[in-house]
């Protein structure tokens, strides 16, 4: 019996090392706090779809609809700007890309009569609150940047699937920071080896997905 019982809190007892470890990680210079995870329902996660927010050494492609010799393509600098033709030194860093480009039709509307602008992030270079990180039993754990309408599916292709030795459907997926944190039980067996997709479900900047290892 109390082998069994032991072999059970196995799982546990790597999941809250992991914990652990990423609170420590984040409380550079300063004492971490404890932290207390209240799992909750992934449908939760199903509420909202969060955007993208653009980050400095993003690439933009910025397009003015009927004006070509004003469109262009653009890093946003390391002090989070950037200057396109009529428009110098605009904020970018923290923005959408949609907002981004209302903001710099008020700029254009100085010069061009009811200007039409699309912004495009064509290549990421996100910052560590726009990224995806994977932990555990994936084939590839990495640090992924975030994409507009990304879901667990397409961080698991990323990350190459689930070792044999995963516990899958004892992942968590942990969203927020610091007092805010909650986590999300996610069933990655029924997802990735069972093609349900029922357990897919979308993630946002700087979720955190643990996935243990299987005690068998």
């Amino acid at each position: 019996m109390t082998r069994i019982t032991s072999s059970l809190h196995r799982p546990i007892a790597i999941l809250l090392l992991a914990l652990f470890t990423l609170s420590a990680c984040e409380s550079v210079g300063n004492r971490a706090a404890p932290i207390s995870y209240t799992e909750q329902s992934t449908s939760d996660l199903l509420e909202s779809t969060p955007e993208y927010l653009v980050g400095p050494l993003d690439q933009l492609q910025v397009f003015v609809w009927r004006a070509p010799e004003l469109s262009s393509d653009v890093i946003v600098r390391p002090d989070g700007r950037i200057s396109t033709p009529l428009v110098e030194d605009m904020l970018a860093a923290g923005k959408s890309p949609t907002q981004l480009a209302r903001d710099l039709e008020v700029v254009l509307a100085e010069y061009v009569k009811s200007p039409e602008v699309t912004v495009i992030v064509s290549q990421f270079s996100s910052t560590f609150d726009q990224q995806v990180r994977v932990l555990g039993e994936a084939q590839r754990p990495v640090a992924l940047p975030y994409q507009a309408g990304m879901t667990v599916l397409d961080v698991m292709v990323a990350v190459g699937g689930l070792t044999e030795f995963a516990a899958g459907n004892k992942a968590v997926l942990i969203r927020g920071r610091g007092g805010d944190r909650k986590s999300y039980r996610l069933k990655l067996d029924d997802l990735m080896r069972k093609a349900d997709v029922r357990a897919n479900v979308p993630v946002a900047p700087g979720d955190v997905i643990l996935i243990p290892e299987s005690i068998f």
